[in-house]
């Protein structure tokens, strides 16, 4: 934050509180139990409506919540700024977590709880803005609910919606359809950047301006059914087997403009070592057979896992479905893989690279369906939202380095990006050295820092009085 604007300790108490209850409210995806997304959103109408801030629910299919919200600005500086963030969390099966993953507890400076970083330390974070905004509107006279808030020339939306972890459908996707006047801006900030990345003393902040494309597909294989006791090579397991092995190579090396940006960046920012390091992965050289091994001698070893996604197009066989009893062959094994497309791959090329890959003789005997799909997008980098983002991480960190990156995942980005709304990851985090923050994204103890949130609301509310001002 502006040091003219300083953040009082109201808000983040305010912040904090607000998160706990979120993460409280199961609002897992598939919905279980079904109304507590639609519960999550009703807890934020209704803490607008205590800062003076009229808010819309919006439930398309029963139980599937989403709501949106508008402070207002005096019209003069162009198109709103879209604050945008998703209710819903994945199952956190709890065998595995030493906290309750819906009991929001607190130790040793974290806050435990499916959702803390994907993504409702961003929705509670966004909900403070909007009721700092709020505050300062009643402060000055005015009503929010009505009036202009003071220093803004572009009005500011919010929209927090069901559905993403299951494709968006059912909430972003059904505002950018039927309720576009509640989403369509000039820019948006939404989930997944913003959060420090430690390479020796050097923080990197990568700020996500693109996301790869998915495309999801079942291939069925078939065989002949017969008894166990007498083994045959066209058994569809086997083949399924085969299969799986043929798709889980790893793909060919490409680096996007925009990682070459973010590879180009870290070198420049790091110690002549990291940087030869760094370069090594990054060389077409190997076609990027060790991209994952050298990133793990950069930082923290998760991170490798995210340097070999960003620099291919990758395939992930997910479920396996064969056979009705052990002493029958079946007819066939169905395998269901998960495809994530760099920017310039298009489904159609996804879906030829599967057939080459199967070769001849299992693509005979294969057929492969389409489940989903949806393309990369990207953003620009110049000026605009971006630069805003990256000062002020600047002006947080001065020490820190903010550069733009691809995410290997999806997020609903993709349905506002019909509506020419660029929309970037910003969920301003400064996360400890020895955190490896990307495994906590769908796995277990997901946690979030209480100095990073502290750290993160003045990060988040300067962008955005910075770009709405």
């Amino acid at each position: 934050m502006t040091a003219e604007r300083p953040i009082p300790d109201l808000a983040h108490d305010r912040l904090l509180e607000g998160l706990r209850d979120l993460l409280r409210i199961p609002s897992v995806n598939p919905p279980n139990p079904p109304g507590a997304e639609l519960a999550a959103a009703h807890y934020l109408r209704d803490a607008l409506a205590d800062s003076g801030i009229p808010a819309e629910i919006h439930e398309p299919l029963a139980g599937r919540g989403s709501v949106t919200a508008r402070l207002r600005g005096d019209g003069t500086g162009g198109p709103p700024l879209l604050l945008l963030s998703h209710l819903d969390v994945v199952p956190a099966p709890p065998e595995r977590w030493t906290h309750d993953p819906f009991g929001a507890e607190i130790d040793e400076g974290w806050v435990y709880g499916r959702g803390a970083v994907d993504m409702k330390d961003l929705v509670a974070m966004e909900l403070e803005v909007m009721r700092l905004l709020a505050d300062e509107t009643r402060a000055a006279g005015r009503d929010p609910a009505s009036d202009p808030v003071p220093g803004l020339t572009r009005d500011l939306l919010f929209a927090s919606t069901a559905d993403e972890e299951a494709g968006g459908l059912a909430g972003a996707g059904y505002l950018a359809t039927q309720r576009p006047e509640t989403v369509t801006a000039a820019a948006a900030i939404s989930e997944a950047g913003g959060v420090s990345i430690w390479l020796g003393d050097r923080r990197i902040y990568p700020i996500q301006v693109a996301e790869k494309g998915y495309a999801v597909y079942r291939i069925t294989i078939s065989g002949m059914p017969g008894h166990a006791s007498m083994p045959r090579p066209d058994n569809p397991v086997l083949r399924a087997a085969e299969a799986i092995t043929r798709l889980g190579a790893p793909g060919p090396f490409r680096i996007t403009p925009v990682m070459q940006a973010f590879f180009d960046g870290v070198a420049a920012a790091v110690d002549d070592q990291r940087a030869r390091i760094l370069r090594a992965l990054a060389d077409p050289a190997d076609r990027g057979a060790r991209a994952e091994a050298v990133a793990g001698r950069l930082c923290l070893p998760t991170f490798g896992h995210v340097a070999n996604a960003v620099v291919r197009d990758t395939i992930s066989p997910t479920i396996v479905h064969a056979g009705v009893k052990y002493n029958v062959i079946p007819g066939e094994a169905v395998i269901e893989i998960d495809c994530r497309l760099l920017p310039g791959t298009t489904e159609a090329d996804m879906a030829a690279e599967l057939r080459r890959r199967l070769g001849p003789e299992l693509a005979e005997v294969s057929t492969v369906q389409l489940l989903i799909s949806a393309g990369a997008v990207v953003a620009p980098t110049e000026g605009g939202l971006y630069s805003i983002l990256a000062d002020a991480i600047r002006r947080a960190d001065p020490d820190g380095v903010p550069l733009p990156m691809l995410a290997p995942f999806a997020t609903d980005a993709k349905h506002l990006e019909p509506l020419g709304v660029p929309t970037y990851g910003f969920s301003p985090l400064r996360q400890p050295a020895d955190d490896p923050y990307i495994d906590r994204w769908h796995g277990v103890d997901e946690r979030v820092s209480l100095e990073g949130l502290r750290w993160g609301l003045p990060v988040l509310y300067d962008a955005v009085r910075r770009f709405c001002g």
